[in-house]
């Protein structure tokens, strides 16, 4: 047969997928063991489902050799799969896109997006074998037919069929490999590469090789895939111990995994899941360029491990398997289609491990305490990032409490609420055991009031931001000024009675002038003389720090409000003080441990300390 030149747009479009689809060029072995695998897979069905084809005898497997020496490289790959007959070599590696090819090749042009949605709809995986080879031939007669076919091609100006002979059905491809894919003709190359891709194809996979045993040369056969995807395997077929040693061989950590979850969804979208949740949190959770622990895989054909859309950042920590059986990719199969099968698949895992952490939370407390110890900043962030599922989040929180040195839910808080009371409190800062001692919490304390304790940055940003809502409750932040007027009674009515202080404000404000916002009398303080909170609109101390360190703003001229214990035996002294160096000592004295046990620093520690010496010497 005379040689068949490609159109100018089939060669157009050759040159894209040679030099620009792939940016890996050991994918192309990935590629034709795909195909090899498809091809097995037709024969199979058909040896099952039609008569004419149940007289073959089906023993499936993909065969891989090579040639290196000074004047030869190639690389055959050969299947005894459904095979091609001339038509078939004609419509499937002749025209490539038999229809609209021009047309197709037009709008390549536009978006890049566009352009991966357009390619995945062919199936043109095959010539990624020319970014490595000169010059491939493809052997091949389909099962039942008795004549077989050469298909050569330099993948430049056209392609060539002619008869051939071969006895058995399948598909023989030949690469004469180029400088590009020189390195591809050696038995290691070939075995890292069908480890990493192809390890789990269902069919067997033999390398053909020769090796020098006692001085003589032997020809050796061996399989180099598993043949088997672990998680395509029935979850009552697999044990504990099973799952565990998986996790440690696609982990590469010693320990245990703290949970897995296993899932095989069946109907309209068909895809397997493997989960697991490390015990010890990933080194680098809270890098930016933190590493994907998800594995994507296309009928067991492994995809890429480097796309982190396949699960949200909050749960960047969560390792294992997703298996497709419908998503589609695109030409060279690196770059993940932004469709409504991978959103779906997405969708439906992050639910399953919520209700998963949900499940381990309601039947195992403890074990649930140090999943969170580990994960629970991520999980956080889910609050502001999943809308959807931010109920389900909510009740995935814990928090410890002014009454309780353990973990508790939300739901158990407001079940725990006193009567009528509207809002959860709660308290930030930088250390639970600082949070404990704090004197905002003494008006709670005494009304038997739980407050929850908040000692990361990341509770200032989700908690702190009056966006969230837990049920009909809204969240407030005693480190505001009226945060807790709610608790307001009749026994505050005392309060009028007490010796006026409006005369001592006066006098203290006019010592702080420009450090605070304001002097008041407080309705909070019990046991203390003092203390320091944010006005209602303004940011809290702890937000003031962590908007600097992001470079957001400067809020050095946000001043705290200073609020003051009438009943408090130092208060009543100061009350009774001339406008003095001691009276204004004694000032900036209680203003500056009320900033400290808020964990604020001190504009002057030195100041501080002179002050401290000076009563102390009166004293003693």
């Amino acid at each position: 047969m005379a040689k068949q030149k490609f159109k100018t747009e089939v060669s157009q479009l050759l040159q894209l997928i040679i030099h620009s689809l792939y940016s890996n060029k050991e994918i192309f072995l990935r590629e034709l063991i795909s195909n090899s695998s498809d091809a097995l897979d037709k024969l199979r069905y058909l040896t099952v489902t039609d008569k004419n084809y149940k007289k073959i005898t089906f023993n499936p497997k993909v065969s891989i050799s090579f040639i290196n020496t000074d004047k030869k490289k190639t690389l055959t790959i050969e299947d005894n799969g459904i095979g091609m007959n001339k038509e078939d070599l004609v419509q499937s590696l002749g025209t490539i896109a038999r229809s609209g090819t021009k047309k197709f090749l037009e709008q390549l042009s536009g978006d890049s997006k566009k352009d991966n949605n357009l390619i995945g709809q062919f199936g043109v995986g095959f010539y990624s074998c020319f970014m490595v080879a000169d010059n491939v031939e493809v052997i091949t007669k389909k099962a039942l037919d008795s004549k077989a076919y050469k298909w050569k091609s330099d993948g430049k100006t056209g392609f060539n069929i002619t008869d051939a002979d071969k006895e058995e059905n399948g598909t023989k491809i030949i690469l004469h490999l180029n400088d590009n894919g020189s390195e591809y003709a050696n038995r290691w190359s070939i075995d890292n590469i069908i480890k990493k891709y192809s390890d789990h194809i269902a069919f067997p996979i033999e390398l053909q090789y020769t090796e020098e045993v006692d001085k003589k040369v032997e020809n050796k056969t061996e399989q180099i895939n598993s043949g088997s995807a672990f998680w395509k395997k029935s979850k009552s077929s697999i044990k504990k111990k099973d799952y565990n040693e998986f996790y440690k061989a696609i982990s590469s950590d010693s320990d245990d995994p703290l949970l897995y979850i296993h899932t095989q969804a069946e109907g309209n979208l068909v895809y397997s899941t493997l989960f697991y949740i490390p015990k010890k949190a990933p080194f680098d959770m809270f890098r930016a360029d933190y590493k994907s622990g998800i594995k994507l895989y296309i009928n067991r054909v492994f995809i890429t491990d480097d796309d982190k859309e396949l699960m949200p950042t909050y749960l960047r920590f969560i390792k294992g398997i997703i298996d497709s059986e419908d998503l589609p990719l695109n030409v060279s199969r690196e770059i993940l289609q932004k469709n409504q099968i991978l959103e779906k698949i997405k969708k439906n895992s992050v639910k399953k491990l919520l209700n998963e952490f949900k499940n381990l939370l309601e039947k195992k407390k403890d074990d649930y305490s140090l999943f969170f110890e580990q994960y629970g900043i991520p999980l956080k962030e889910g609050l502001y990032q999943d809308f959807e599922n931010k109920d389900l989040l909510y009740d995935l929180m814990l928090f410890k409490t002014n009454k309780n040195d353990n973990y508790i839910t939300l739901n158990e808080y407001v079940k725990n609420m006193i009567k009528d009371q509207k809002s959860i409190f709660f308290l930030t800062g930088a250390k639970i055991n600082e949070l404990k001692n704090s004197p905002l919490l003494e008006v709670c304390n005494s009304k038997n009031i739980e407050v929850l304790l908040m000692d990361h940055e990341i509770d200032e940003m989700i908690f702190g931001s009056g966006m969230h809502k837990y049920k009909d409750f809204d969240f407030k932040s005693i480190n505001h000024a009226n945060a807790l007027e709610e608790l307001d009674d009749k026994d505050n009515e005392k309060d009028k009675k007490l010796t006026n202080v409006d005369d001592l404000i006066k006098k203290i404000k006019k010592v702080l002038d420009n450090k605070v916002k304001d002097v008041i009398s407080s309705k909070r303080l019990s046991d203390s003389p003092a203390c320091v909170v944010a006005d209602s609109n303004d940011p809290t101390a702890q937000m003031q720090d962590l908007m600097r360190q992001m470079g957001q703003a400067n809020f050095d001229t946000v001043k705290p409000i200073f609020e003051i214990n009438p009943k408090h035996k130092i208060v009543k002294k100061l009350s009774k003080m001339s406008n003095n160096k001691q009276f204004k000592d004694s000032v900036f004295l209680l203003f500056d441990q009320a900033l400290l046990v808020s964990n604020i620093k001190i504009e002057n520690p030195g100041d501080f300390i002179k002050r401290i010496n000076t009563i102390l010497e009166k004293s003693l």
